[in-house]
This record gives C-alpha cells, structure tokens and sequence, in this order.
C-alpha cells in the first residue's frame, strides 16, 4: 500500500513538491480552498480546505488519517507553518512545535524571539492603532518599515522616510493585514540574500544562497533573484552563520527554513525567517537548476522522518528568476510564447495574466504578470538570454476601456466558473445552482416569483409638470444616501460563489463601492461561527458605516455577543435575519438557529443602544410584532428564494405590509430589484428602502468596489430618469398613485 503525504496548499509554488511526491510514490493529499488550483489538480485527494484553516485542517488531516493514515506533511513557498505544524503535532508526525511554527510566521513574535536569543535585527515596536504608528515613528529612527505581522509576499510592506507619510501607510499596511496586528522596524540598508536550509536532527544544513533584486521604493518589489549569490564569500558566510542562529532561535529543529538576511553596515541582520523553503520559485527552481540538487526530495525525506539524501551540489550554473512588469492596462493578447520557450536558457515562463486581465503596477509580490526562469554559464549569459525572451514574449497591452455592466458581466463570469451564469436577466430562470450555490431553495419558484411580483406594477406617468433635477437623496439614521438603495447583506464566497472571491475582500469591495457611490452596505453573518468577524472587520475600516446582520441563533446570548463586537466596530445599526431559522447552509454547519418571540427579541433589543432591524418579515402579523417589539425596522424579504420554495415574492406583500407598519418603523424591502424603474415601484408601494443583492455580488466579484460602485451609480441615473417621467422632485414624493397593479 501507498503511504501518503498531506500537502497544504495547492499553488503554482506547491505544484513541484507534490510532483515529487507523487514520483516518489507516494498518495498526495492536497488541501486549498480552491478547488480550481493547479496543485489539487494533480492531486490523489484533494480536500477543498484553506490553508489558513488551522482547526479545519488539522480536522480533515485526523479524518483521512483514519482511511489512509498519513506519513509526512509538508508546505513549500507559502505560510502554512503554523498548520503544518499543527496537522504533524496531531498525527505525530514529525514537526516543530506549534508555538515555534507561530513563532516562524508571526513577525512581532518573531522579532520577539530573535532578540531574546541576540539574533541581529533591526529594532521594532508592534502597532495597531495609527496613534501607536505615530509613536513608533517617535521612538524609531526614519527610515521605518512598516508591515503587517500576519501576511507573506510583501503585501501591505512600505517604507516611511517622514512624518508626513506615516496616516498613508499605516491605511495601506492594514489594510493587508488579515488581524490588523502590524510592526513598524528600522530600515535596513544594503543588499539582500535569500537562504535555504534542511535541518534534521537538529542539524542545519545551508543549501541555496541567492541575491534578492528589490526594487520600485516606497514598495519592496523583488524584481527577481541570482543564484548563485555574487557577494563575496566572507560575507555568506556571515550570512549564514546568522540564519543558523536564527533557525535555533525560533527552534526550527526539523525541516525547513527560509530566510531573508539584510547585509547592512552594521553587519548580517534578519529580515525574517520562515519554517518552510523559499518561494519565488529559488528552492523548486533555480536552486535545482544550479546545483543539481532536488530540495522538493530532500523536504520530503525530512517530512517523512528520512534522513535527506545527497545535498551537496553535483554541478555550478548560475540560475536566475526575473519577474515580468507590463506597463498597466488591460491585456489584450500575448504574442510569443512558444517561441520564448525555445530560447536556449530559457527553463519556464510562468505567466500570472491572460487576455482581459487588467494589470496594475505592483505594490506587492503577488501583483505581477509573471516569472521567467533561465540559465547561463555566467549571470551575464542568464541576464542576456532573459533580456532575448523579453524581446520575443510580447504581453500587449490596451489602455482600460470605460467601464460598463457588459465589462463586469464577463469578469464576473469568469471568476464565478458556472457557479453563476451571470445572466443579462438575473430572474432565476436560468440559474446553474440551488443551495450552496447562488440559486435558490427546491425549484427556485420564491426566486422567481420576486421578480414577477415586481411585474405586476406598472408606472403611470406624468408628464405635464416642472421636475427636470430630481433630488434622488435620502437619510438613513442620520447618514444622508445619494438614493434609497442600499446593499444587501451576502456570505459564503466558498460556500456560494465557488471561491470567485475572497471573503473579505468582498465585503470590502461591497462597503468601499457603497461608499464611494454614496450609500451604504450591509453585510452578512454566514454557517461558520466566526463568519460574523469578516463582515465587521470590513465595516471597522471604513468607520462602521454599515449594518451587519447576525443569524437567528437558538442562544439568544450568541446574538447578543455579535451585537457587541458590531457596536466596537463602529456599526451604524444591526439586524437579524429571522427567515435564516431553517436555512440549509446553517444545518450543513450543525448551527442551531431558530425563530424569535416578542420576549427573545425585547431581550435581544435591549441589549443595545444600536437601532436593530428584522429581516425575512413577508406578513402583516410579523410586522406589526416586530414593531411592537421596538424594532427600528424590517426587511420584507424572502431571503432572495433561498430559504423556502413555496413563498410568494417580496412586492405581493409588501403594500399590505405598508398599510399596517408605515411611520412607526422603517420599511425596507429586497428580492429581485434589478433597475431604477424597480427601485419606483416599491417606493411608490410604500418602502423607505431598497436592498440590493445578487447584482451587487456580480459587479463586486466582477470589477470590485468600481464596478459595485458603478451599478449602484447606474440605479441612480435610472432612478433620477424615472422620477423626471412620473414628476416626482424627491423620493417622499413618489406615492402609491406612480404605479398601477396589474394582474398577470
């Protein structure tokens, strides 16, 4: 039988080491939250898991264990050293403890470490607040560094020469920061080195020694890599002598380690250490090509409790990675590709783009076009034929065109890979996907019905009158909106959108794009108990000007807590979504939720000074509970379809709603408005408000917050066109005699 090897993670930078495995002979497990990833491609079980999600992981590792018990786990070029870790201290596997891992990839931890063992380092102060950056910045020398603790390919990494630099900064370091924990260090001056090492029973062994190309100031851009390095060799050997104290400091005393050492005028210093080989394609790639010798083996033999195999060089070439810049734009072709391939030198290209990408200039390492790897007798032979493959790879590209729903359409359909049609009509008709997915509950009749309830109104227009500018402004608790349209709150961009987009980033993109189009989002709460956090970490930092809305868990208590958090984030009100009280993803989670009584939700209200709104409310009897209950508002809302088959839409009820609860709560309404014509009706029906949902995920996942932004825009103009045909001035003048009900 097989053994078996569990790799975290399923990137383009994993993809040698689970090859090698596999030439091994070994069953390759591999776990990403992207099932699409080149790495699960390839691999014998792949298990949609983030490699973020310790607990998840070390789940899943003990699951598989029982069936096909696993020998080694491994990650090569990315930050999993704190799963890794976990998953081999779980299975009793060979590993580091996890407080070492955490110490190998937390940089405030390890800068900590470094200097409790006299590692050289630059001098640091942890920051989470921009009052403590501006202490920092008092307390340090300029030049400063400012990163997050808790990120990898200098994402969010600049430099601060100045006071007057640092507000700018620290926004643009937190916002890469998935805790929002950052340091601020000393700048270090001098060349780079990159440095892999093997350690087994506790011996270290240096491997691959290479200069680091940094550049585009204030950003750290590593525009490539030499290996072999070209200092001199009195000052790799100080350098490494330095990572091996480094690598003992953080007790890395089997595996791996990468490190990045500073050659400044006070000496060798540490930039970091990571318990994991290098990425930037030096361990899976120019080392082998320079020396001859397989890391992706010998990291594996060491995983597996092996001793490694040969690691001395068996030959000496230089090796070289550069990174490919296009000038920002869209791509509109690449030209050249095979034959750059046939370069003599020329080992891989790896490009990051395709034709309708649209590139920008990078302020991290993973913003890049991509990579090309190739070979020489001397560094000027590798620089020459890298310099030939540029001049035959060709990425042409256009400037950006003016944005348009079709641009975002395509984008977002690409991103969504048949989880969503992106449909020119989204009425649920032609929808791939139930529940997960971005469908509906049992045939998708709720979905549908919400757009033809919508089609029972018609507008009766009026034209004989003076309103040329119509003031489409409304005032949402004390925030004046530039329409009554606000987004709806949406979770689950694994669960739901396949992946298409990351979980934060998306709330992000949602908040930031309501923002700069004038109004304001609401975010979801989702299955998984900590969901919650996402949403309000988004609103935190854009000064909580938003709504989050918690599930209608059985523990009123569990409620109560999110509303806390919400109000520490600066939230402007909070809700529940009471129709979640049967929804399927929450039972695919095993979290008990349930329905509320007037005694739950007085309780629940009472526990704050935020104004709390309802949603799922489809019937004059919640309504009228809900207010006597003393709620702000409600949401009419039949949870876009997704919670019950057999409901009728959001506009079949809502004018009776109205009649009963219209000024003692504000009404808001969802499900199915697409168009400025729509947002009329409801209006007219008797909504102060309009949510927004699935068209606002497609133009979030499609073109971020400019596209969320730019539909929203688009409603307004609509909006503002169809209050000019029925001679409305402002929204309160839109009345119940702008549209007539037709039955269908």
């Amino acid at each position: 039988m097989k053994k078996t090897i569990m790799a975290i993670g399923g990137g383009i930078l994993q993809l040698p080491v689970i090859l090698t495995a596999k030439k091994m002979g070994y069953q390759v497990i591999v776990t990403d939250y992207n099932p699409d990833s080149v790495g699960m491609k390839d691999a014998d079980i792949p298990i949609i898991m983030s490699t973020k999600d310790i607990e998840g992981s070390v789940r899943v590792a003990r699951s598989q264990n029982e069936i096909t018990p696993i020998s080694a786990v491994i990650t090569v070029g990315t930050d999993a050293s704190m799963t890794v870790a976990a998953v081999a201290n779980a299975l009793n596997l060979p590993g580091i403890k996890f407080e070492d891992a955490e110490a190998a990839t937390n940089k405030i931890k390890m800068r900590m470490r470094l200097k409790e063992h006299g590692v050289p380092c630059p001098d640091f102060l942890p920051v989470w607040s921009l009052s403590d950056a501006k202490k920092a910045c008092k307390i340090l020398k300029f030049p400063l560094v400012i990163k997050p603790s808790d990120n990898m390919g200098a994402r969010g990494v600049i430099r601060i020469d100045n006071f007057n630099q640092i507000s700018d900064a620290f926004h643009f370091s937190k916002s890469a920061s998935p805790s929002g924990e950052l340091i601020i260090e000393e700048y270090m001056e001098g060349p780079e080195l990159s440095i892999d090492a093997i350690i087994y029973n506790n011996e270290i062994t240096i491997t691959g020694i290479a200069d680091r190309i940094i550049e585009h100031p204030p950003y750290f851009i590593e525009t490539g890599h030499n290996m072999p390095s070209t200092l001199p060799k009195k000052i790799i050997r100080t350098a490494a002598e330095i990572m091996e104290m480094g690598i003992k400091a953080l007790g890395i005393n089997i595996g791996a380690a990468k490190g990045d050492i500073k050659i400044t005028k006070d000496g060798a210093m540490v930039g970091e250490i990571a318990a994991r080989l290098s990425g930037g394609f030096m361990s899976a790639y120019t080392y082998p090509l320079s020396t001859g010798v397989d890391l992706m083996k010998a990291v594996i033999e060491v995983a597996s409790g092996q001793e490694p195999g040969n690691l001395e060089p068996v030959m000496n070439r230089v090796a070289i990675e550069r990174a490919i810049i296009p000038k920002p734009g869209i791509v509109n072709k690449i030209n050249g590709l095979e034959d750059a391939l046939k370069i003599p030198g020329i080992e891989e290209i790896f490009l990051n783009v395709k034709p309708g990408d649209k590139v920008t200039f990078p302020k991290s390492n993973v913003d890049k076009a991509g990579h090309i790897i190739a070979v020489g007798k001397t560094l000027k032979q590798a620089e020459e034929t890298i310099e030939k493959c540029l001049r035959v790879l060709e990425i042409e590209i256009v400037e950006e065109p003016v944005l348009s729903m079709e641009a975002i359409s395509i984008a977002a359909r690409e991103k969504f890979k048949k989880i969503c049609y992106v449909c020119k009509n989204c009425d649920g008709k032609d929808c791939p996907t139930g529940i997960p997915g971005m469908g509906a509950a049992g045939t998708g009749a709720s979905f549908r019905r919400n757009i033809e309830s919508l089609k029972r109104y018609k507008i009766n227009t009026k034209l004989i009158h003076e309103v040329t500018e119509p003031e489409t402004g409304s005032n949402f608790l004390g925030i004046n909106l530039s329409l009554p349209v606000m987004a709806a709150p949406i979770t689950g961009t694994v669960t739901n959108m396949g992946g298409a987009i990351d979980e934060l980033d998306y709330n992000m993109e949602v908040v930031k794009g309501c923002i700069d189009a004038g109004t304001i989002a609401f975010v979801g709460d989702g299955a998984s108990p900590e969901k919650y956090k996402i949403g309000l970490k988004a609103l935190s930092r854009f000064k909580g000007r938003g709504v989050p809305v918690f599930k209608p868990r059985s523990n009123n208590n569990e409620i109560i807590k999110r509303i806390k958090a919400a109000e520490k984030a600066g939230a402007i009100a909070v809700g529940i979504d009471i129709d979640a009280a049967v929804l399927k993803t929450m039972a695919l989670k095993n979290q008990p939720v349930g329905p509320k009584n007037i005694k739950d939700l007085k309780k629940i209200i009472s526990s704050t000074k935020l104004p709390v709104i309802l949603k799922g409310i489809m019937s004059p009897h919640d309504a009228l509970m809900a207010a006597d209950a003393g709620v702000y508002g409600i949401i009419v809302s039949n949870h876009g379809g997704r919670v019950l088959d057999e409901m009728p839409g959001a506009m079949d009820v809502l004018e009776e709603i109205a009649d009963k609860v219209k000024n003692r709560i504000t009404i808001m309404v969802d499900g199915g408005f697409r168009n400025g014509v729509d947002i009329v009706k409801a209006l007219a029906v008797g909504a102060d408000f309009v949510l927004i949902g699935r068209p606002i995920a497609i133009s979030a996942v499609g073109k971020g917050a400019e596209g969320t932004a730019f539909y929203l825009n688009k409603i307004r103009e609509e909006l503002k066109k169809s209050m000019i045909l029925t001679g409305s001035q402002t929204i309160e003048s839109i009345n119940r005699d702008t549209v007539t009900r037709i039955d269908l």
